[in-house]
């Protein structure tokens, strides 16, 4: 079996990050699960080399593609990472929504 063929046996974010060799905390990963696979997405959809790469080295950049989402959400929360549509566009309503404190003086 090749690593493209080992990959679609795995389901959970926790299947990954072990078949990929990635040590993980759970209460990280209980919070962030669908964030760090959406973050890993992005990652593996950005690097346009992988399909160059055999076996090993396509493991060894799938490896580090999660190791960077997850280690993403050990350093920060998915709010302000804006992982999703959702929360970038609530990120944009709010820097629509933004006062300056000076206009909430009395001038």
């Amino acid at each position: 079996m090749s690593f493209k063929d080992d990959l679609e046996d795995l389901e959970t974010a926790e299947d990954f990050l072990r078949f990929l060799g990635v040590t993980y905390e759970q209460r990280v990963v209980n919070v962030n699960r669908l964030h760090i696979l959406q973050r890993f997405h992005d990652y593996l959809a950005a690097d346009n080399g992988l399909d160059a790469l055999d076996d090993e080295g396509m493991a060894a950049r799938y490896q580090a593609h999660l190791e960077r989402a997850y280690q993403d959400f050990v350093v920060s929360n998915a709010i302000a990472e804006k992982t999703f549509k959702v929360h970038k566009e609530e990120a944009r309503r709010m820097a629509d929504r933004f006062v300056p404190l000076d206009a909430l003086l009395p001038g």
